[in-house]
Formats: C-alpha cells, sequence, structure tokens
C-alpha cells in the first residue's frame, strides 16, 4: 500500500479552481485518484482494490460515487468485477483479457483455438522516423524489434513485426522473449510492469511478397489483411507498435461497434 494515499476532493477541486481540474464532475475526480492508484501499483495487476464503502471513507464520498467511477473504470478493462467476490485490478493473466486485442475469430464456431507463438527475430536496433513518431520516441532512440508467427492448430495465421521502446524493456533479450509461451501483454505486464490499457488500429487490404507469403504458407499476391496497431498504457503513452499481415482464407476480424 502506498504510505501516503491520495488527498480526497475538496469543495474548491469540484468548482474548478487551482485546487482541481476545472468542472471536472466528482465520480471523475475520484476516477482520476484510483487511476493513479494503479499506475503507481499500489494495487497491483490480478489484485483486488478496496471495497466501495472503503473507497467512499478514504476519499470523504458517496459509495454512490465511487460506483460510478468504478463502473468507468470497469468499462475501460481496467479493473473487473467478480460477483461476490469484490474488484480486482484487470491483468492480461486473465483468459477474458488475454485475448481482448487479438479480434481473429475462426469461420467454423467453435472453442477458441490453441495459440502456438513462434519468435523469428528480436534484436535492438535504433528508431527511424516512421517508428519514432508513433511511439513518441526521437529518431535513433533505442527500441527493440522483433517478428513472430502466430500459428493456429498447425497453421500459420499471423505474421507481427514489433516494436517496443528500449527504454521500457530493459533486460529484454532474445531468450526471454523466445521462453516465454504465454500472450506478450501478459509477458509485458508481469516482466516489465507495462499494462498495455487501449489500442488504435488501422486496417487495409494488401498482398503478401514472396517472404511474407513463403512465412504464412500462401502463394505470392495473396489477399492479406494488415493491421498496424499503437498499444498505449496510463496517460495515453504508447508502449508498442505492431505491424501485422493476417491470413483471412478460414478467419475473419471480428469487431464490436457500441
Amino acid at each position: 500500500m502506498a504510505a501516503n494515499p491520495p488527498s480526497p476532493p475538496t469543495a474548491q477541486a469540484s468548482s474548478g479552481t487551482a485546487a482541481g481540474p476545472a468542472f471536472s464532475p466528482l465520480y471523475q475526480q475520484i476516477k482520476a485518484l484510483i487511476t493513479r492508484s494503479l499506475q503507481t501499483s499500489e494495487w497491483r495487476p490480478g489484485e483486488a482494490i478496496p471495497s466501495e464503502t472503503e473507497l467512499a471513507v478514504r476519499y470523504r464520498v458517496s459509495q454512490g460515487t465511487v460506483r460510478k467511477a468504478i463502473d468507468e473504470l470497469a468499462a475501460e478493462n481496467l479493473v473487473l468485477r467478480r460477483q461476490g467476490k469484490g474488484t480486482f485490478v484487470a491483468t492480461h493473466a486473465e483468459q477474458q483479457v488475454q485475448y481482448r486485442f487479438l479480434r481473429l475469430v475462426p469461420d467454423t464456431p467453435a472453442k477458441r483455438e490453441p495459440v502456438e507463438r513462434r519468435l523469428l527475430d528480436c534484436r535492438r536496433v535504433r528508431a527511424n522516423a516512421e517508428v519514432a513518431r508513433t511511439l513518441d520516441l526521437k529518431a535513433g532512440d533505442p527500441v527493440i524489434q522483433a517478428r513472430r508467427l502466430l500459428v493456429f492448430a498447425g497453421r500459420p495465421v499471423v505474421l507481427d513485426d514489433i516494436w517496443l521502446p528500449g527504454s521500457l524493456f530493459k533486460g529484454l533479450t532474445t531468450e526471454r522473449l523466445a521462453d516465454y509461451r504465454g500472450p506478450l501483454y501478459a509477458f509485458f505486464e508481469a516482466e516489465f510492469g507495462v499494462r498495455t490499457l487501449r489500442a488504435e488500429e488501422k486496417l487495409r487490404a494488401t498482398a503478401a511478397n514472396a517472404v511474407d507469403a513463403s512465412l504464412l504458407a500462401v502463394a505470392e499476391g495473396a489477399p492479406l489483411l494488415s493491421v498496424e496497431r499503437r498499444t498505449l498504457t496510463y496517460g495515453d503513452k504508447p508502449v508498442e507498435l505492431r505491424r501485422g499481415l493476417y491470413e483471412t482464407s478460414n478467419h475473419y476480424y471480428r469487431n464490436e461497434l457500441n
């Protein structure tokens, strides 16, 4: 637990003076305070946060205000509610969370296919201008560049090229990455304390070049779905650039729009 929990909101903070965010609803202020505790690892991924009653006492607000703040945090996948058990910090180790950003679904309805992850390459390089701009770095800053295949039921389906800020992933080696068999975002969280909270994606159609076709076991020129993803952590800080080629002859990309 943090030695000095954040001060509760005051009347001045609610009225928009220098003491707090201007015109911010009280539940939004509580949400910001809880998020700050998540960001500083006062409550770590997978751990329970204090009850709504305890948080209401801590921040000197009503339980309803706390509940509204937690509702928004749950909607953003920062916390998970468990019936009869409480509210827990979301973690990519959770089954329902670990595939949150993998939107590929088999054409034939079935249980989710097991995914084999094959690391093809991993090296520390200098960011070019485009990678640096996407990751909010300076050109020439160190980044880790990796390439891997996702194999579904023995068939290669996704070819990923990944760039990570070197400053956030010090000590990441080819061996450590190759030895890890689970979801990559769970690895980032457990080994480096980097939580991926949301992602922005760009999708377009493309054709396989000779190298990509060989790795994905398709003909050169075969249609592929190109997915460029930028994943972000607290404060919308980018922590990963990923460019994937998806072979969709037996899968489709599924999204839900609210």
